[in-house]
């Protein structure tokens, strides 16, 4: 008999499998939504599959009455606008610093501890340091995304090139490369990769603190929607609202690997 812990699911079961906890989680919230209407007609806390359809039909088809805008797709740009600038300049300064601090002990033992520091602050107790130094526009929610997942990015970098075998930097040295070619060439190809999968692996905060920013201060996204509708108790607005953002977030990440896939396969083949 094969041990549990020898098994492989095959590629068609395992998606079947990971399908599996979602259908449950959806057949729980659709018994308790039934029980909560049949007892309420107008209750808002669990509303059925038919109204969060048509709160979002109205959200995505129909003109705002006051500013005929689609909003749907408003928040959406909105909100896509701010968190790919805030992630792709995060993603380029870690690069620089995760690439200097992992290959040049000179420049650790410099800007280590400064980095450690600013990974340690929690992002949102900075919030209102941002809005005052930046005020209630764009660019503090932009950078409070940068505070957030920078720091965390570049300690990952680092750490991943100080395990890099020193075999290649020696060899790279005794063909004659200097300290620039070894950068270059030995080791920002093998860092690419990493950096994508690290960047993956903080869309989550970085879109925690989009939504915590756009709750505050903000008159169009995702997060200033779902934070408005809580006014009126509007879950059928909130629920799909939050499944969408998930539904974006998921894209994101396949997207990265799709192309840490393509770009570096080697990376992966190890």
């Amino acid at each position: 008999m094969r041990k549990l812990i020898n098994y492989q699911p095959l590629p068609l079961t395992r998606g079947m499998m990971g399908f599996l906890p979602l259908l449950a989680l959806l057949l729980v919230y659709l018994m308790a939504s039934d029980a909560r209407l049949a007892a309420n007609a107008a209750d808002k806390l669990l509303p059925g599959l038919g109204a969060m359809a048509d709160a979002m039909h109205r959200m995505a088809f129909e003109p705002n009455e006051r500013t005929g805008e689609y909003m749907l797709w408003v928040d959406t740009a909105a909100s896509l606008l701010r968190l790919l600038i805030g992630v792709g300049l995060s993603a380029m300064l870690a690069l620089v610093f995760g690439l200097l601090c992992g290959a040049l002990p000179a420049v650790r033992a410099t800007l280590s501890p400064l980095i450690t520091l600013f990974a340690l602050i929690p992002p949102l107790a900075v919030l209102p340091v941002l809005f005052i130094c930046f005020g209630l526009g764009e660019v503090s929610k932009v950078v409070l995304i940068m505070v957030g997942i920078t720091p965390f990015i570049i300690r990952d970098l680092q750490l991943y090139i100080q395990s890099l075998p020193q075999e290649q930097l020696v060899k790279a040295q005794t063909l004659g490369g200097h300290s620039g070619q070894i950068l270059w060439r030995v080791i920002l190809p093998q860092l690419m990769p990493r950096l994508l999968d690290a960047v993956r692996l903080s869309l989550s905060s970085a879109w925690l603190f989009l939504i915590a920013a756009e709750a505050i201060a903000a008159t169009e996204g995702l997060g200033y929607r779902i934070f408005l509708m809580r006014r009126y108790l509007a879950m059928d607005v909130i629920l799909p609202y939050v499944a969408w953002i998930t539904a974006l977030a998921f894209l994101l990440d396949v997207l990265l690997r799709v192309i840490s896939r393509r770009g570096w396969p080697w990376y992966y083949s190890k």
